[in-house]
């Protein structure tokens, strides 16, 4: 099983882009993180299909410094079994792996394709009720460990 999960963009602006993706698209903000640089929105299927980050005036070339897509997430499965199991493909696939993070509402593994654009493969934890507990969205992002 794998399916999209959610995009991350980079914008210019917070506000303008929060206003443009509630008001006009009806997306619902989920909440805020990254000290307020960041908002998750939600159509209703997962707890977010899309991730704003604002940069500013950063249009790039430097990774991380620039406007538009940051990243696209895919889930892979629905426990941590199912992302060892992707880590074990990217490994035996030669891939360089970018990074390991628990998000506490999800863990995911974060590379990039052949032209370097970032992918996050991830499942969910179950046992978070992200409709009516917010309270993961305060917790700082830890390191993981799929060993």
């Amino acid at each position: 099983m794998i399916e999209l999960g959610h995009v991350a963009l980079y914008v210019k602006n917070l506000q303008a882009s929060t206003a443009f993706y509630s008001a006009v698209l009806g997306l619902q903000a989920q909440g805020e993180i990254f000290g307020g640089k960041g908002v998750m929105f939600s159509g209703g299927r997962t707890h977010h299909e899309l991730l704003l980050i604002e940069v500013g005036e950063a249009p790039g070339p430097l990774p991380g410094r620039r406007r538009g897509l940051y990243h696209v997430g895919w889930k892979v499965g629905n426990d941590l079994s199912a992302l060892k199991q992707a880590l074990d493909r990217l490994n035996q696939a030669g891939i360089q792996i970018h990074g390991l993070s628990d998000h506490t509402i999800s863990q995911s593994i974060y590379l990039e394709d052949p032209d370097g654009n970032e992918i996050e493969l991830y499942v969910d934890d179950p046992s978070i009720d992200w409709q009516q507990d917010k309270s993961w969205i305060d917790d700082p992002v830890k390191p993981l460990d799929l060993s």
